[in-house]
């Protein structure tokens, strides 16, 4: 068997601030939307406004799509858009993100984080990393 020991450069995430899920539904071309970045993959996180747990922690290869099409409008398939719509309080969601070229190597240290800082289990609807 051949070893192989790949280490991974370290990476600073520059998060935007935390922005209301009923702001994100605003079209783009009005006047004071969230402009999300287009194109650009990240990663973003999802919670209460004033809490700590998040609902959901996700990646994206274009956080635009991802985030507005995607988890808050339902435009095109998320896996935890749908659930989030239904049977959480979007009023009092809020939502922040990230840009990084390493969304999957992020979004699964960014789990990891959650487990050991919430008693080892992932947010509501994170099924696997």
């Amino acid at each position: 068997m051949k070893r192989q020991k790949i280490n991974f450069p370290s990476t600073v995430l520059e998060w935007s601030e935390w922005f209301r899920w009923n702001d994100l539904k605003k079209d783009a071309r009005h006047r004071g939307e969230v402009k999300v970045p287009n194109k650009k993959a990240g990663v973003y996180e999802v919670k209460y406004s004033g809490g700590e747990k998040r609902l959901t922690i996700g990646r994206a290869t274009d956080l635009r799509m991802r985030i507005k099409q995607g988890l808050v409008k339902g435009k095109v398939p998320h896996s935890a858009g749908k659930k989030l719509r239904a049977n959480e309080d979007v009023s009092r969601i809020v939502v922040r993100w990230a840009v990084t070229e390493r969304p999957a190597a992020v979004e699964e240290e960014l789990h990891r984080r959650y487990r050991d800082g919430f008693g080892g289990k992932l947010p509501k609807y994170v099924h696997h990393t």
